[in-house]
């Protein structure tokens, strides 16, 4: 055994403490890491509203949307890296781009600079995935599911205090002040990495970057992506539209046959083929996908001023929204902590199968009814425990299914499908909600069939995605996997 793995194998004493000193301030580190991307996510949605109606934009898709599309691209090239250099060592540095991207959105005086600013910061939003992984380098067997559901936890915590947050800068201060508290949290999170978190000693051994597959890979899929995000102004059938989308899926045909010949390939299609982790992977990115899109039309609905004839939102202020978002978000902190014991008990798939179900019926049900804050509230009951089920469930999943070494590998491919399929249930999203909207003085505005198209896809998609829970293997408890690599 070499001197670094008998430094940081746990003992039998220190797993019986369960979390010691070191393990809660790394976790506290972590947990603000993983919390930042939705934090950012929760302020720039409640903002929205505020800044399309500032700028006088049609395109306010991409205030949100920016982001998710830079960090599809990135995200390969972020995980290899990462397994190759260290975890904490690429956290920092996407973590600072990130940092210098929040900055110029929140000084931007045009629409368009804002847009490259919140697409820089787009850099640090693969942090979440790294930081799952690396829960599993750095505790012990017995706290590794409780761990991870704290950070999957994150999501409700932040739905929780987020809003009265956004409520406080943004109703008292403006969309500006919710810009600059991104930028100072991201410097803050900055500082706790440094300081809080150890490097992972886990290290797949130096090999090439595979820059050519990385490219035909978030090349294609960003190509993609954005042109159906256009296609509701291209034209869906326009030769722009079908050319761009062709090209996409084109490039990455090509990523899945150059992958199977490379000596060092960006993400091994051995490990990707296994159905234990196929199967995992497309359940989890088509549910969580569509679980973070809805929140885009969500608070449009909510936040977009009611206009006869022109705006069916509820003109609600962000204080109210969070006021009434609260049941929904502290659902999915209980469900989502609970999550990690339950995982000891339970069979994973049981309690992904139930999120995603619930869920479901909670947006064929607001597809019928969303005008009210009674409405809002049943909405809330039933989607915030089904979010915190599929959250908390997804990372577990994949800590089950894969050796340590493919940790890192294995969390980015998941994250990286998600963040695809988010981002194009998001689109999606945005097209059928515009086809049914008004343009009024340069800026876009929905009507009430617009939100109901939204939440009928979203059902829908999480219908698919639930029925295909069935084809995931029986997994190992999450209490006997290997662990505790950094403990």
């Amino acid at each position: 055994m070499s001197a670094i793995e008998e430094s940081t194998v746990p003992t039998t004493n220190s797993e019986g403490r369960g979390f010691t000193p070191r393990h809660t301030l790394t976790l506290a580190a972590l947990l603000w890491t993983t919390a930042l991307a939705a934090i950012t996510g929760l302020l720039a949605g409640s903002a929205q509203a505020d800044v399309a109606i500032h700028f006088h934009t049609t395109q306010i898709a991409w205030f949100t949307q920016g982001p998710q599309l830079i960090s599809v691209f990135l995200t390969p090239f972020v995980m290899k890296l990462a397994t190759v250099h260290g975890k904490k060592r690429l956290i920092v540095i996407i973590t600072i781009a990130g940092l210098i991207g929040d900055v110029i959105a929140a000084s931007a005086t045009n629409y368009d600079v804002l847009i490259v600013g919140r697409v820089l910061a787009g850099a640090y939003v693969p942090t979440a995935a790294l930081c799952y992984s690396m829960v599993r380098d750095i505790f012990p067997p017995r706290v590794v599911g409780t761990a991870s559901g704290v950070l999957a936890a994150n999501a409700g915590l932040v739905g929780l205090f987020g809003p009265f947050l956004s409520a406080w800068l943004i109703d008292d201060h403006g969309f500006r002040a919710a810009l600059w508290f991104i930028a100072i949290s991201t410097g803050a999170c900055l500082l706790l990495l440094l300081f809080c978190v150890r490097e992972s000693p886990v290290r797949e051994p130096g090999s090439p970057i595979d820059w050519v597959g990385g490219l035909l890979l978030g090349g294609g899929l960003t190509l993609a992506v954005y042109t159906i995000g256009e296609g509701s102004h291209w034209g869906w059938t326009s030769g722009k539209t079908l050319g761009g989308i062709a090209v996409g899926l084109l490039a990455l045909l090509a990523f899945l046959a150059y992958e199977t010949r490379v000596a060092h390939p960006l993400i091994p299609m051995s490990m990707i083929k296994r159905q234990r982790l196929w199967t995992v992977f497309l359940a989890t990115s088509i549910t969580g996908g569509a679980v973070y899109a809805v929140g885009a039309a969500i608070q449009l609905l909510a936040l977009m001023p009611a206009i006869p004839h022109v705006s069916d939102g509820l003109g609600w202020s962000v204080t109210k929204n969070a006021v009434v978002g609260a049941p929904l978000s502290a659902s999915v902190v209980i469900v989502a902590l609970l999550t990690g014991k339950l995982a000891k008990k339970f069979d994973t798939r049981i309690l992904l199968a139930l999120g995603g179900l619930l869920t479901m019926s909670a947006y064929v049900f607001a597809s019928q009814v969303h005008d009210s804050v009674g409405a809002f509230l049943i909405l809330g009951l039933l989607s915030g425990p089904g979010m915190g089920l599929i959250i908390a469930t997804m990372p577990i999943m994949i800590i089950q299914f894969v050796n340590p070494e493919e940790q890192a590998l294995a969390n980015g491919s998941q994250w990286l499908m998600q963040g695809v399929m988010q981002v194009v249930i998001t689109q999606l999203i945005f097209s059928l909600m515009t086809q049914h909207g008004t343009v009024a003085h340069g800026t876009q505005f929905y009507s009430d069939t617009s939100y109901s198209s939204a939440f009928w896809l979203v059902a829908g998609t999480m219908l698919v995605g639930t029925l295909l829970v069935a084809a995931i293997p029986k997994a190992r408890r999450i209490d006997t996997v290997e662990t505790g690599q950094a403990a």
